[in-house]
C-alpha cells in the first residue's frame, strides 16, 4: 500500500483531486490477466506465483535465477507476466529483449515501451518498478552484467542483425 499526494489540478488513477491523501491498494499493474501462449512460460508463472516465489525461480533446468515481471499489454491492455533472468545491482534489475536471437523483439518489449510501470517479484519480494530502455555506455555496462549471468545473450546477439534492447527496472517512487 502506498500513500500518495495528488498535486493540485492533476488526476492520478485511484486518487481524488485537490491534494487529498488517498490510500492505493495493490500492485500498479491491474486488469485482466492473460497467460502466455507459450506453455513453459504459463507453467513457470503458475508455479512461481502459487508458491509465493519459492518455486519456479530458475530458468527451466539451467539453475539460473529468474524474476517475474508483471506489465500491461501494449495493445490488449491485459496483464502479462514474464519470467526473465535475474540480473540485479543495487536494487535495480535488467531485462534483455533477446528472444533467443530472433530477428524481432519479444512482445513484452512493446509492452514496456507503452507502459513502463511494472511489478517485479524477486522470490517472495514484490516491488513497483519503472522500466527504461538503455543506450550508449549505460546499455554496454548492463549488457556486460547480463552476459555474465547468462552467456547465451552474446550468442543471441551474434544470431541477429538487430541490437538487442536492454531495459533497466528501477524502484518507483513511493
Amino acid at each position: 500500500m502506498h500513500w500518495l499526494r495528488a498535486a493540485a489540478g492533476t488526476r492520478c488513477p485511484g486518487m481524488r483531486r485537490r491534494g487529498h491523501l488517498v490510500l492505493t491498494v495493490g500492485m500498479p499493474v491491474q486488469g485482466e490477466y492473460e497467460p502466455s501462449a507459450q506453455a513453459w512460460v504459463r507453467d513457470q508463472v503458475e508455479l512461481f506465483e502459487s508458491s509465493g516465489g519459492t518455486k519456479g525461480t530458475t530458468l527451466r533446468d539451467t539453475g539460473i535465477p529468474v524474476v517475474l515481471v508483471t506489465n500491461l499489454g501494449a495493445r490488449s491492455g491485459k496483464v502479462r507476466k514474464t519470467p526473465v533472468m535475474r540480473v540485479e545491482d543495487d536494487g535495480r534489475y535488467v531485462m534483455v529483449a533477446s528472444k533467443g536471437g530472433a530477428p524481432e523483439n519479444p512482445l513484452w518489449y512493446y509492452n514496456l515501451r507503452a507502459n513502463p510501470l511494472v511489478e517485479l517479484q524477486d522470490g517472495p519480494v514484490k516491488q513497483d518498478m519503472i522500466a527504461r530502455e538503455l543506450s550508449g555506455e549505460e546499455r554496454a555496462e548492463w549488457w556486460k552484467r547480463a552476459v555474465e549471468v547468462f552467456p547465451n545473450y552474446a550468442e543471441y546477439q551474434q544470431k541477429t542483425s538487430r541490437v538487442i534492447p536492454v531495459f533497466i527496472l528501477e524502484p518507483a517512487a513511493s
